[in-house]
């Protein structure tokens, strides 16, 4: 099903993000055949650029990452567009005005059009302002969309106060909040997984399940991105958002029916039914870590704080273990364990469902835990583990698995995380997009956690290349079992 014709509008269009996924993002989707079949792109930026010369750079792009050549490059390019705007600058908008009129006309698309915003947070309230006072929001002629990346806010007041002021020029159905983990195949497939197999929704509860453990683990460090990642951290980057909502979908009930709306409340249901962070929590079941100077892949990488444009005194954190519960009538009592760092031993983002064992005098003594393995990156796939008999004499038992791997349905139609939520918010659908309510939820459930890091609480130093400081081994042993070292490949044992 083709979507509507449209303008896609790219404020930020000569950044990194544009170059590196949403352009490769669109470009895929022309050459799979998904896009409409008239459609413009329009890079926004303070840059002064030619529509040749960003067509050129996006071209470059695309053979550099892409590998692309020939018909189908030199036609997708054909699309490209590029306007000079000083993105804080309210009467600098009134350039957009004749460049979509142009290219609403030429392409046929009745005023649709999709507002990306790949530009720094501070600019999330300015931009839906600067297009409202042009009367470029308004739905008379086609319908208005924006897409907002992360951070949505930097704590449960400034994010209030985005959504009231982003509220004022656009309806909540016009707005859809990115979180690129939710686009990711087997996010999605975690709800499949659950609801469609006999095998698995029985048991998908605190009588079966021990304990829930999700990591989010980077071996890189932050790169050239020190001055932003020292005022955002671990908890903001990465949990906040990307796992609190995989840890969502992990715990949320069966929607009523496939759609934004249903599926949308179950998710924010299981939000506000996170266990308030105490100050005994934080205390006990909160660590914070920031790495030191360790080695990776047989190479030297500097400390944190050695970072360019990293404090040398910065107290922010690179690492993040936190044990918290779900209180209602599935989970409750089932501990959930969540982890992300910077420059650990590997990359890898993965849910584990840890089973009970089972409660047989003789079969319980050595028999391995039963656990499912949710791969949501790198190898995408899913691993199921339990017991079976050694062979030989005995009935002593062994570990085994059986693996699924997404690469191996060599499928032409799986979409990258970028390609899928670009498609649904030009179809409308806003089912794997944030709502207002799951965000505020995630902000009151972490404020504890930002108060705690604004009086400058304790962070622990781990060497790079590790599994993160020992106090968060400290944390899971106190449930008597320790944290999965899992390596980046599926099909090794993980």
């Amino acid at each position: 099903m083709k979507v509507d014709n449209s303008c896609i509008v790219i404020f930020g269009a000569s950044g990194d993000l544009t170059y590196r996924k949403l352009i490769p993002a669109l470009y895929h989707l022309y050459k799979i055949g998904r896009l409409a079949d008239h459609f413009s792109v329009l890079g926004v930026a303070r840059t002064e650029l030619s529509d040749d010369s960003f067509r050129q750079k996006m071209r470059q792009a695309l053979v550099e990452l892409e590998g692309a050549s020939g018909e189908i490059l030199d036609k997708f390019c054909e699309h490209l567009y590029y306007q000079a705007v000083n993105t804080s600058n309210a009467v600098d908008y009134a350039k957009l005005l004749p460049r979509l009129d142009e290219l609403h006309d030429k392409y046929g698309t009745g005023g649709n059009t999709l507002y990306y915003l790949s530009t720094p947070p501070s600019l999330y309230g300015i931009i839906p302002e600067c297009l409202a006072a042009h009367g470029l929001t308004t739905e008379e002629f086609g319908w208005k969309r924006i897409i907002i990346e992360k951070p949505f806010g930097y704590d449960i007041e400034t994010a209030k106060a985005l959504d009231v002021h982003i509220h004022r020029f656009f309806e909540e159905k016009q707005i859809y909040r990115i979180d690129h983990y939710l686009g990711k195949e087997t996010v999605q497939n975690l709800l499949v997984l659950r609801f469609s197999n006999g095998l698995f929704e029985p048991l998908w509860n605190r009588n079966f399940i021990d304990y829930v453990e999700i990591t989010g683990a980077e071996s890189l460090g932050v790169e050239e991105r020190g001055g932003y990642y020292d005022g955002s951290g671990a908890m903001r980057d990465m949990f906040q958002n990307h796992l609190l909502q995989v840890l969502a979908m992990v715990a949320m009930e069966p929607p009523a029916i496939i759609n934004a709306d249903s599926m949308r409340d179950e998710v924010a249901k299981v939000l506000h039914c996170l266990h308030p962070l105490s100050q005994d929590d934080i205390q006990h079941n909160l660590v914070l870590g920031q790495y030191c100077a360790g080695e990776i892949n047989g190479k030297d990488v500097p400390a944190y704080t050695q970072e360019k444009g990293v404090p040398e005194d910065s107290n922010t954190e690179t690492y993040m273990a936190l044990r918290c519960q779900i209180d209602n009538w599935r989970w409750a009592g089932v501990p959930f364990y969540v982890r992300t760092g910077k420059r650990l031993a590997t990359r890898v983002t993965e849910v584990v469902i840890h089973f009970k064992t089972t409660p047989h005098p003789v079969f319980s003594q050595n028999a391995p835990d039963n656990k499912l393995i949710i791969r949501i990156q790198p190898d995408e796939g899913i691993s199921m583990r339990f017991g079976l008999k050694k062979p030989g004499a005995g009935f002593e038992a062994k570990e085994v698995s059986m693996d699924f791997r997404y690469a191996d349905l060599a499928s032409p139609s799986l979409l990258t995380a970028y390609e899928r939520l670009l498609l649904d918010a030009m179809k409308g659908d806003a089912t794997l997009f944030a709502r207002t309510d799951a965000v505020h939820a995630c902000w009151k459930f972490v404020q504890p956690i930002i108060d705690y890091k604004e009086a400058r609480g304790r962070v622990y130093e781990y060497e790079a290349g590790s599994w993160g400081p020992s106090e968060a081994d400290k944390l899971i042993a106190k449930h008597g079992t320790v944290w999965r070292k899992p390596s980046g490949v599926m099909k090794k044992k993980v």
